[in-house]
């Protein structure tokens, strides 16, 4: 496995935590921003959640780097 697999594989991973809806997927779960209590943001869930929503305010950075990957494969094969 190369640094590149491993690039795809973690931008990947940001896509699919970049697409998680809140009102449908994440709020029935318990996972919302909103029942975080200020005091655990520094759980391990807190964390995750934070990522969550990390990942979906940076959409715009993944769409680039989405076309980047895409143009790379196209040219390299």
């Amino acid at each position: 496995m190369g640094l590149w697999t491993l690039l795809e594989g973690l931008l990947l991973l940001a896509n699919a935590l970049a697409i998680l809806n809140e009102e449908r997927f994440l709020a029935p779960r318990g996972w919302s921003f909103a029942e975080v209590p200020p005091g655990t943001a520094k759980s391990l869930k807190g964390q995750l959640i934070g990522l969550i929503y990390a990942t979906q305010y940076l959409r715009l950075p993944l769409i680039l780097l989405n076309a980047i990957t895409i143009v790379v494969k196209l040219v390299s094969g």
